[in-house]
Parts: structure tokens; sequence; C-alpha cells
């Protein structure tokens, strides 16, 4: 079959599930929706940068030919065959003003978010996958694949054989602040996920040079908000302590949550908030 596909149903894929679907639900009192109209976009199988990436992270980081060929047991496929579809589930305004006026824990619906939110996007991976197949085309999405986990890398700590924010950065939706959240077009408060298909949909380009660029402390060396953020200074000049921000979540903000909100979770997200990155890509100004 014709590995062609328009990119826009692809699109419109993504935003009906999370314009329609009930799955899109905070599970709160409300029903509230976890996340507002995701952005997308793709990078080729043969991009250089998923190369690098294992470079970078370490043998275990694997590129999309690998995670397809292992999927499907077809040593054959080609990378430049594959796309990644990527893309960026942006957090509720509400959401948002809500952990903006925390400053130790995470309010209700950003923990809901990162519990019942992240659900979503688990169904939304899994109902794209669904799509395409029905369509005649393979795919996989990485993280739900067995071959997904978490390793340490030998430069960078705490890692993955698969990165959301490092596949959206590959595919043109943003670049990395201080504190190691992916900054896009609709800010920095938000998850991101992505699939791995046999089908052809040109890379959207990438708005930028440097994987930093979008950051106001890197490019022009100001701001740096998300430090002040940060309840146990895991953020700094020299970027995230993952050990120290790991040490907050759990058992800090798991117990406060299961006390205070009534469900097993945890999460933080206070350096996504009260920033200039926030909700978009910040000008010099605004730091």
């Amino acid at each position: 079959m014709d590995q062609l596909i328009d990119s826009k149903k692809i699109e419109n894929i993504i935003h009906d599930f999370i314009a329609c679907s009930p799955d899109n639900s905070l599970m709160n009192s409300g029903d509230e929706k976890a996340w507002e109209l995701p952005l997308v976009g793709y990078s080729s199988g043969n991009d250089t940068l998923y190369e690098k990436f294992k470079q970078y992270v370490g043998p275990f980081f694997m590129t999309p030919q690998e995670i397809f060929a292992i999927t499907f047991r077809d040593i054959s496929v080609k990378a430049e065959e594959l796309t990644v579809i990527s893309w960026i589930l942006p957090q509720t305004e509400p959401t948002k003003f809500d952990n903006r006026q925390e400053i130790v824990y995470p309010a209700e619906r950003w923990a809901r978010a990162r519990i019942f939110g992240e659900e979503v996007n688990v169904k939304l991976r899994a109902h794209l996958v669904g799509s395409l197949a029905s369509l005649g085309f393979q795919a996989v999405a990485p993280v739900l694949s067995p071959q997904f986990s978490t390793r340490i890398s030998k430069k960078y700590g705490f890692s993955s054989t698969w990165s959301e924010r490092h596949v959206a950065y590959a595919s043109g939706l943003g670049t990395f602040g201080l504190c190691g959240g992916l900054i896009t077009a609709a800010g920095k408060a938000m998850r991101a996920g992505s699939v791995v298909a046999r089908i052809h949909i040109p890379p959207t380009p990438r708005p930028y040079t440097t994987h930093t660029e979008y950051c106001l402390y890197f490019t022009y060396g100001i701001c740096g908000k998300c430090m002040k953020r940060c309840p146990v200074g895991a953020i700094t000049k020299d970027g995230k302590d993952k050990e120290m921000c790991l040490k907050h979540l759990f058992p800090g903000t798991s117990e406060y949550v299961t006390k205070n909100f009534g469900f097993d979770g945890y999460g933080c997200g206070l350096c996504q908030t009260g920033v200039p990155c926030e909700s978009k890509i910040p000008l010099k100004k605004d730091g």
C-alpha cells in the first residue's frame, strides 16, 4: 500500500480525540477536560538527530528504525520509510491558574492532569496506532512498547529508551528550557506523546537553530524564574538536578496528593507555571 497520507488526516484523528472523546477528562466532579487542542509535528525516521540522541543519552536510546524493526520483526525497514508523529498536549487555563498559586505542592487539577491526563495521553497513543492500522499503516507508540524502560545515562542520569520531549524537539515543536522542560508555541505547561509509523509525511521545519533557543536564560542571560519557582532548589544555572526533583516527587508530593486530594498520584510542575514560558514562547521583554 502507498505509504503517503495527508498530514491533515493525522491531525484530525488527534484533534478529534482530544476535542470529542469523553476520555479527555481530569476525572473530577466537574468532569473538566484534561487538555486543550494539541500541537502536532513530524520528523523523518532518518533524521540525524535520532542517532545523536543515542550518542548523547546512551546506546539504550532507541531510534525510530530500531523500535519499528523490533515491534514488527522487520529488519528490512529503512529509516527513511518512517515518520515520527509528535504532539503537545497543552494544560488548560484553570489548571495553569491553580498551579501558578502554589509554592510547594501541586494544585489538585495539576496532579489530576499528571495522573488522569497521562492516561488520556496513553489512550491517544493507542487510538492513533489503531486508527492508522485501520487505514492499512503499521505504527507503534514507543512508550507503550515492551521495549520502553527507564535507564541511567552516564552523562544525564535518570533517562529512558525513548523521550517524548526530545522527539517533539526533533519534530519542530519546541526547544528546552533551564529546567529541562520543552518550551513550545503553547508554552511549557504541557505533556507530549508520539507514534512511529510506516508512512511518509514531510518533516515539520525546525524554526530554531539551537536546542535552547526559546529559553530566555540561555539566549539572553535573563529570567531564570523557574529557579525561584522550584520548592526544593533543584534548578540552578547549571540546569535541573533530577535526583533532587525526584525526591520531592516521592514521597513528598505523592503523600500530599493522596492525603489532600484522595487519589494515588503525584506531580509538581511549579517550574512550568508562573514563568514567562508557561503558555507561549517568551520574548526578551518578558524576562
